[in-house]
């Protein structure tokens, strides 16, 4: 394995704070699918869109999501396809243990 500094150790730890909100990982995982608007996001979730609108700055801010501005309408996608191997890692991760019990 290769030697990693500390400073980059806590980068990481700071980036998998990002998927340690249950809404959060909700928004990850219905842009797995593609780009959506956040009214979609919001309709999709059950949830306000001014909840929405705060996860996906947090998420921006991340560099998890880019957004993408059509008129008055914001789109969001998922910034790369990092983030999508990401989240099935850890969802098979899941699935398996609890195939496991």
């Amino acid at each position: 394995m290769a030697k990693v500094s500390v400073d980059t150790l806590f980068e990481l730890s700071e980036f998998f704070k990002f998927f340690g909100d249950t809404t959060r990982i909700r928004i990850i995982h219905i842009l797995m699918s593609g780009e959506m608007s956040v009214n979609d996001i919001a309709e999709k979730l059950g949830l306000e869109q001014s909840v929405v609108s705060h996860q996906l700055r947090i998420l921006r801010t991340a560099n998890l999501v880019k957004p993408r501005r059509d008129g008055r309408k914001m789109f969001y996608a998922l910034d790369d396809d990092h983030i999508g191997v990401i989240f099935e890692t850890g969802l098979s991760h899941i699935l398996h243990k609890k195939r496991g019990m």
